[in-house]
């Protein structure tokens, strides 16, 4: 008998969305097929499925021990989040030598499916970094008697979610910060960067607004500037690995001195991005958007503003919620918010509550037995009394006006 041979060996999976691609959550039930398909028969110990998922970090400092001595310190470190296995076809021996237990297959094309489930406790969304990654996948291994196994992997990908529509991450986030140009002995006037955005959760596609105000009482030329920016963090043997990189920016106008500039919600479009990882004890993935002045021969000054890259975007209630301040910033300036000259006197005691509801209301109130005593003393009279008494007398003039101590020089485009 002329054996046959393994034309191919793929694997597919159960996708749950519409995109066709393999993505899961925790809790979520892994699911697909082991596709086989040979030429004439074949005699097969094993069909064998091996799901693994894990976050590595490793890297590499070079060190020094002394005059002419160096070497290499290496830094790993591993978190296994869960580990399946499983048989399709045949048993757990290994023994080439026994004929017992072999299975055969017929030529043609042959389906075997496999399902596991996902730990329900938070796994680490898949990364790829420049030190570590955060990998899940399923192997497949075909073990023939005499011949060498015919294994192949395939990865499938986690999205740990994060909700941004969650109250920490729909507070706004702002700043402020001065700096002031020394060159010897001579002095200039200060640079002032403030800066606003309307919350701290996003999800990639989203644009960032961005509310700020540049003022430059300097004698140089400044830049106004914003980015955004990714940091990886991996930790082994105590140690921290950091690797910082741009993932999108913009510039303003320059700014020669006593000029002001103001972003009335500039956008910054943030692009396909891995969502923040933040529940990884090994590998940590953080955003934030820098709004700086570009000052030439000298420290950027600059406003670090923490962003939360989410996998669930705002909704339209969430929006409304959380967009109050925001809104604010499109129809006034944020930054220098003033009431009206005159403001709207409210309305009088007589409009809101009439006599009659006055007098319904210091009626007795019927109590049970139980509380009637309660009820008839001091402390409930003094509420009832109190509830519908006259507020005090409304007036535009404060009796207590405070003194301002602000004598700072202003800047000459104020």
């Amino acid at each position: 008998m002329v054996l046959g041979k393994v034309k191919s060996l793929t694997i597919s999976f159960d996708c749950l969305n519409d995109s066709n691609v393999p993505v899961y959550s925790s809790g979520d039930t892994v699911s697909g097929r082991v596709n086989l398909e040979v030429t004439g028969e074949i005699r097969v110990k094993s069909l064998k499925i091996h799901a693994r998922g894990h976050a590595k970090v490793r890297w590499t400092e070079s060190r020094n021990a002394g005059s002419n001595t160096a070497y290499t310190q290496n830094y790993t470190e591993e978190v296994e989040y869960f580990n399946h296995k499983d048989i399709l076809i045949g048993h757990e021996r290994d023994d080439d030598n026994s004929e017992e237990g072999f299975n055969t297959i017929h030529s043609g094309r042959h389906e075997y499916a496999f399902s596991f489930e996902l730990p329900q406790t938070p796994l680490a969304t898949s990364f790829e970094g420049r030190h570590g990654s955060v990998r899940y996948w399923v192997k497949a291994e075909l073990h023939r008697p005499w011949l060498l196994p015919v294994k192949l992997k395939k990865e499938f990908t986690v999205f740990e979610h994060i909700d941004i529509n969650t109250p920490s991450l729909l507070s706004p986030q702002a700043g402020t910060k001065e700096k002031t140009l020394c060159c010897w002995f001579c002095t200039s006037g200060p640079i002032s960067l403030s800066a606003k955005i309307e919350r701290k959760g996003y999800t990639p596609g989203e644009s960032i607004q961005i509310f700020a105000e540049i003022e430059n009482c300097s004698s140089r030329m400044v830049v106004p500037k914003a980015a955004i920016y990714q940091t990886q963090a991996f930790y082994a043997k105590g140690k921290m690995k950091e690797v910082k990189q741009l993932v999108a920016n913009l510039r303003g106008e320059s700014l020669s001195s006593g000029k002001t500039e103001t972003w009335n919600g500039k956008l910054l479009k943030i692009p396909p991005v891995s969502p923040s990882i933040l529940d990884c004890s090994i590998i940590r993935v953080e955003y934030s958007l820098m709004v700086y002045v570009d000052i030439p021969g000298a420290m950027d000054l600059f406003l670090n503003l923490p962003l939360v890259i989410g996998t669930i975007p705002l909704h339209p209630f969430g929006s409304r919620t959380s967009s109050v301040s925001s809104q604010c910033s499109m129809n006034m300036n944020w930054l220098g918010l003033s009431l009206p000259e005159r403001p709207e006197a409210p309305p009088s005691y007589a409009e809101v509550v009439t006599e009659e509801q006055r007098r319904n209301n210091l009626a007795p109130v019927s109590a049970s037995d139980d509380f009637e005593r309660a009820l008839q003393g001091p402390l409930f009279a003094y509420i009832q009394e109190f509830r519908f008494l006259p507020p005090p007398l409304y007036s535009e003039i404060d009796p207590n006006p405070e003194q301002s101590s602000d004598d700072r020089p202003s800047c000459p485009s104020r």
